[in-house]
């Protein structure tokens, strides 16, 4: 199974790490593995470059991408997709803090989440810490100046 952190990033704070985001890795799976007050540190940075997940309208858009779609089932604040096959699906769970999207078959399965998020923001950031696998779902362009 992948289980993906889906984290809305500050503004100001995206456009200056863009295509360093090993370091938001760094500091998410540091985050797990430390306790005490270094934790409450990391809690604090991490609230510092996160914004709140607009609940109300992550929710409308997936209604409106899902609506003719049967094979999605929503359940208060999940959403599943393929929830009886055992092999291939996908849940997405939306939090406040966070979206944590837990996908597991072919890699098929959570693309459908995943594009309309991207619709959403660009500033939007996947981590999976257990395989290592990070990055924005819709990449920030760089600012071109004349």
């Amino acid at each position: 199974m992948r289980t993906y952190q889906i984290h809305l990033i500050e503004n100001e704070v995206a456009e200056y790490y863009f295509g360093r985001e090993r370091m938001f890795y760094d500091l998410f799976a540091e985050y797990y593995q430390v306790s005490g007050k270094l934790k409450d540190i990391i809690r604090k940075q991490i609230e510092y470059i996160t914004k709140p997940i607009p609940v109300l309208h992550i929710h409308h858009l997936l209604g409106q991408a899902f609506s003719k779609k049967k094979d999605v089932i929503k359940e208060d604040k999940i959403y599943k997709y393929g929830g009886s096959d055992l092999y291939n699906g996908v849940e997405l769970f939306i939090e406040s803090k966070m979206l944590r999207l837990n996908a597991w078959g072919n890699y098929d399965s959570e693309s459908a989440f995943l594009e309309v998020l991207r619709k959403y923001d660009g500033r939007l950031l996947a981590i999976d810490l257990e395989h290592e696998r990070f990055g924005w779902l819709k990449p920030i362009k760089e600012r071109k100046f004349v």
